[in-house]
């Protein structure tokens, strides 16, 4: 095939260009790179002829996604291929890291310590097999093999269509692909689509330290962060029992979270991960012998079939038993030292209790205010201005305290699964036969992708009290942080995630198998699509 990127050299080296281009997130490297990859496409012959199928919008803080679409003059059916194109930091890479965006010095540079790394690393550097470098795995390799795919499409007139959907900020907040939802239905009246397949180039994520078995997966995990501010009452240290440290209090709904298995789901055989605290400290920003008495925790959770009110559910119930727990084992210590209680319990309430109450008592004109002015601050992320806000309600309701307000902080990935879907176990029958017999390359399929992905915003499948739950559980949520629900359940088309073999994502030694992304993936993705193609509209 002619063109720019059809031989696997060629798709290497356009690999190596987008990883040389930084995009960490929250960096200007991460603003430019949408100009410079619809600079890039716009070298193809298609889009020359066609630059208005070629776009970047709007995302925040001056980020944009690029949507770039093949049309076939008489095909309806529409593949949707995913990607993003920020990356993690590059911190872990010491002094190397000004090598991290380009993989040819990186790896000399890793040759000369390579006594550094585990057997294994040393053994894959010294194989020739791999690229190194920040993003090749994690997915600058992914949009490559894309980009590759739509130019072969266009040379070859293969017969569907196809989008290319290129996004910011899945590292973080995942704000591209929440913005990027709309434009999707932008293109699909406009140009009268019809989605069959949202297919993401995810690369393959092992599932435990040493697993080199190559995966596809038919769904993508879920995500959600159960977080609670605590209120105590301060004292003086010299007084301990007049009061409650907050960081007392944590620590009894704490044990109760982590590695919980009330919030483990098994579907299709597989296993969520257990829950983790992610962050946990009070809220006391200079030191003095008055107690702590705020203190915050952000719980992560995984999901495959729950929805955020279900996970509510479970959090407010083990918050109740904590602080019932808690209390008991208060007045057993002031009964101890022949001392009465100095409140009678603990008060566990939701974030929207919280705000119904500060609502009756101040008006809703006061509410508005103090989430505007918080949501102005530019120093703080939308994870501690969900606390903030939060907290000054609680500090002008102190009549409820010593409390526990349950709520939810960015970001939230909803679960999505087409494994039952009988077109998707047609696609997985296709591409493993594929493979085999073309490359006898074993892909085994995976229900859930672990690493979370961007295909959580399509195929929405909840009803209402799920998301509505989530939305007034949100301290945050409006125009820092929302998800589209309604418009995410209008991309009905099933789910796929199709990726390059790599290994140690996010860490410095991040590692990309040359033949499996250059040779062998993008012949097994170009197989299904035109597959795909060739079934009767």
């Amino acid at each position: 095939m002619a063109g720019l990127w059809g031989t696997p050299e060629q798709l290497r080296q356009l690999t190596e260009q987008l990883v040389g281009w930084e995009s960490q997130g929250l960096t200007e490297g991460e603003v430019k790179f949408p100009e410079r990859l619809k600079a890039k496409l716009m070298e193809m012959e298609y889009f020359c002829n066609h630059p208005e199928l070629v776009s970047l919008g709007e995302v925040n803080w001056e980020r944009r996604y690029l949507t770039a679409l093949y049309k076939h003059e008489k095909a309806t059916r529409t593949v949707v291929l995913l990607s993003h194109f920020d990356t993690v930091a590059v911190h872990e890479y010491g002094d190397l890291a000004p090598l991290a965006y380009q993989p040819a010095e990186l790896e000399k540079a890793f040759q000369k310590i390579k006594s550094e790394f585990k057997p294994e690393m040393q053994d894959d550097l010294a194989s020739g097999d791999y690229l190194f470098g920040r993003g090749i795995m994690d997915m600058k390799s992914g949009l490559a093999i894309h980009m590759a795919l739509i130019e072969r499409a266009s040379l070859e007139n293969w017969p569907v269509n196809i989008v290319l959907m290129s996004v910011p900020d899945e590292e973080v907040n995942s704000a591209g692909m929440r913005y990027g939802v709309s434009k999707l239905l932008d293109l699909e009246r406009q140009y009268a689509l019809e989605y069959v397949l949202f297919l993401n180039g995810e690369p393959v994520f092992a599932k435990s330290p040493g697993d080199e078995s190559q995966y596809i997966y038919t769904g993508s995990i879920g995500k959600i962060m159960p977080s609670a501010l605590f209120y105590g009452k301060e004292t003086h240290a010299g007084e301990p029992l007049a009061g409650m440290t907050s960081s007392y209090l944590s620590t009894y709904l704490t044990r109760k979270m982590e590695w919980n298995p009330a919030f483990s789901e098994t579907v299709h055989g597989e296993e969520t991960p257990l829950p983790v605290t992610l962050t946990q400290g009070d809220m006391k920003e200079e030191y003095s012998v008055q107690t702590p008495y705020r203190t915050k925790a952000l719980y992560n959770v995984f999901t495959m079939d729950r929805n955020a009110e279900d996970v509510m559910d479970i959090f407010e119930g083990l918050a109740k038993e904590s602080a019932a727990e808690c209390m008991e084992d208060y007045r057993a210590l002031c009964e101890k030292v022949a001392m009465e209680p100095r409140f009678d319990d603990i008060r566990v309430l939701r974030y929207e209790e919280l705000v119904d109450y500060a609502e009756e008592k101040f008006g809703i004109d006061y509410i508005n205010q103090l989430i505007h002015d918080t949501l102005m601050d530019p120093e703080r992320d939308v994870r501690d201005k969900s606390f903030h806000i939060a907290d000054i309600l609680l500090l002008n309701c102190q009549e409820l305290t010593p409390g526990i307000v349950l709520l939810f902080a960015p970001p939230y990935y909803p679960a999505v699964n087409s494994s039952e879907d009988p077109f998707i176990e047609e696609c997985v029958a296709h591409v493993t036969r594929d493979a085999f017999e073309r490359f006898d390359l074993e892909l085994e399929q995976v229900h859930f992708f672990n690493g979370i992905s961007d295909l959580s915003y399509v195929n929405y499948q909840d009803s209402s009290s799920g998301w509505v739950s989530y939305e007034n559980n949100t301290p945050v949520y409006g125009d820092p942080y929302s998800i589209p629900f309604q418009s995410m359940q209008q991309l009905k088309a099933p789910v796929l995630n199709i990726g390059p073999f790599g290994k140690d994502p996010h860490k410095r030694t991040e590692r990309l198998h040359i033949k499996n992304a250059f040779e062998e993936i993008p012949e097994i993705i170009a197989s299904l699509i035109l597959h795909i193609g060739e079934q009767a509209d």
